[in-house]
Order: structure tokens, then sequence, then C-alpha cells
């Protein structure tokens, strides 16, 4: 068995990319949530199927808001070095927010 000694090069870019638009995802969800508390239109267009409610919007909109973060994030930080402690440090920030805005104390608070 050979061993080849190759210096491998792992761009962070794109790794990076993937973890902060999840917590873009995430982030989006947590406003969407309390939104829909805010505003009886954005809970009525949120509202994608009646047995389930604006949760399908919600979500949906978060999924979207993180597919769409990824493609830009990944266009731009592709092939480039990138932070990965700092990109955890703004996932759990994003996702702290995302949190935060799908508490009831939160949203109830607006109601």
């Amino acid at each position: 068995m050979t061993t080849q000694n190759q210096d491998t090069n792992i761009q962070t870019g794109s790794i990076s990319a993937a973890i902060i638009s999840s917590g873009i995802g995430s982030m989006i969800i947590g406003f969407m949530t309390t939104g829909a508390v805010l505003s009886s239109g954005l809970k009525d267009f949120l509202n994608l199927w009646n047995p389930a409610g604006p949760l399908t919007g919600k979500t949906t909109m978060g999924v979207l808001a993180w597919l769409v973060s990824w493609f830009i994030l990944n266009s731009i930080m592709k092939n480039k070095e990138y932070d990965l402690g700092k990109a955890f440090k703004i996932t759990m920030i994003l996702l702290g927010i995302g949190l935060v805005f799908t508490f009831p104390l939160v949203f109830e608070a607006f109601e």
C-alpha cells in the first residue's frame, strides 16, 4: 500500500457558507413567527395549507431563505479561506435570534 503525501488544502468558504446560511434560515423562521402575530396580512399570506395554518409558510420562507443565502454565500465564499470559528459564532448568533423570536413570551408580547 502506498501513501501519498499530498498537501491537501481544504477551502473553508463553502463550509462556512453552508453553516451561516442555516442560521439565516432559522432567523427567518423566527421573524416569520413573530411577524405572523404582528400582521394578520402576513399570517394569511403564510397560510399555504389550511390544516397546518401559517406554520407551512413560516417554514417555507425559512427554507427558501436558507437555500437562497446558501447559494449567494457559496458563490461569494467558495475557493476561499474563512475562519470556521467565526462562521460558527455568526451562526450561533443567528440561531439565537431565531430562537428568541419563536418563544411565545416574545411574540405574545406583541399581541
